[in-house]
């Protein structure tokens, strides 16, 4: 006889990816390792084809495109308010960097720390709704946080914002955002390939399959709150990673780390590269921090018309986004060849 345990990891395995997912998952080893390569070609070149400090922007913004497609893509949940894990964390990392002298990763980590413990009560009582309310509940959270920040001057330094950050690694001269980059990057590659080993992991598949059907998940004997609030710490996490990059890379810490469009923006970039591809998110940062660089030094002063239009046309005409529809129009010829 089968357990009740055993039939709920049998459909947990049989659970099937995100639609972005399915032509990389079926595709021969060979095209996975080649665009494993591809991809870490393009990331060791990128400061050379770009300005050093747009292509560390790029990084930090994957990361939190990265974690809020771990929520929304994998685990059903739109959450407004991620800017409360990315900016707890800046401000975190700062303080730290700022006061205490620690190497910059250790200043990192003390700040992704910071932002998974605050998604601890946040996740706990968000994730018990869904839907829209799941998504007003985070905004509503994320902007009290906003509030104290502001409020909290003797600490955050309120609109002015903590100023001078250092890039302390070990008496490492990395005021060159060219040399910073490279610091940076392992740091970013082992963020990202947490997050692809969550999402193909069982807990990844479970995750899924509550996205799917939570009413079933939960007659199999999964505690669903509890692995959603687990999603959500982790997505914190890896959102806090990524923010307290973009403190040290700034050497700048501003309240618009917590504003509520900067969680509006990290939910379009997943849109433009592919609710639900994971891989999707880096696309999507690339192309949304590439544009507003090359718009700002054009002169144009109505950026976000611009990102907002091409948001609008990527929803009409490429609904699964920029990775989704190459890796659905791959899987599409891959079958009429056989």
């Amino acid at each position: 006889m089968t357990s009740t345990v055993d039939t709920a990891a049998a459909d947990a395995s049989r659970s099937t990816p995100p639609s972005g997912l399915i032509a990389v998952a079926r595709a021969p080893g060979w095209v996975r390792y080649a665009l494993l390569a591809v991809g870490l070609a393009v990331a060791a070149w990128l400061p050379n084809g770009l300005y050093p400090a747009v292509a560390v922007d790029i990084l930090c913004w994957a990361l939190f495109a990265v974690a809020v497609d771990l929520l929304l893509g994998f685990t059903g949940l739109m959450s407004f308010g991620h800017a409360a894990f990315w900016g707890t964390s800046a401000y975190v990392t700062g303080l730290v960097a700022i006061h205490a002298g620690l190497p910059f990763p250790l200043a990192v980590l003390a700040g992704a720390l910071a932002a998974a413990v605050l998604a601890v009560p946040i996740g706990y009582l968000a994730v018990k709704r869904t839907g829209i309310y799941f998504a007003m509940v985070t905004l509503a959270f994320a902007q009290m946080v906003y509030y104290v920040a502001n409020e909290w001057r003797s600490v955050t330094q309120g609109e002015n914002g903590l100023q001078g950050v250092p890039r302390s690694f070990f008496g490492m001269d990395l005021t060159d955002d060219y040399y910073f980059y490279y610091t940076i990057l392992p740091i970013v590659l082992l963020g990202l390939a947490a997050a692809w080993r969550i999402v193909h992991s069982p807990f990844g598949r479970v995750l899924v399959g509550i996205r799917d059907n939570p009413a079933r998940a939960r007659a199999l004997g999964y505690p669903v709150h509890r692995y959603k609030l687990t999603a959500f710490v982790l997505s914190g996490f890896i959102a806090g990673l990524g923010g307290g990059l973009f403190a040290v890379g700034h050497r700048f810490v501003s309240l618009d780390t917590l504003h509520w469009t900067t969680s509006g923006k990290a939910v379009i970039v997943v849109v433009l590269g592919g609710i639900g591809t994971l891989w999707g998110g880096v696309l999507g940062a690339g192309v949304v921090v590439r544009l507003e660089d090359w718009l700002s030094f054009s002169g144009f002063e109505a950026i976000g018309l611009v990102t907002g239009g091409i948001f609008v046309l990527v929803v009409v005409l490429f609904r699964r986004g920029i990775w989704g529809s190459v890796a659905a129009l791959a899987h599409r010829l891959a079958a009429r060849r056989r």
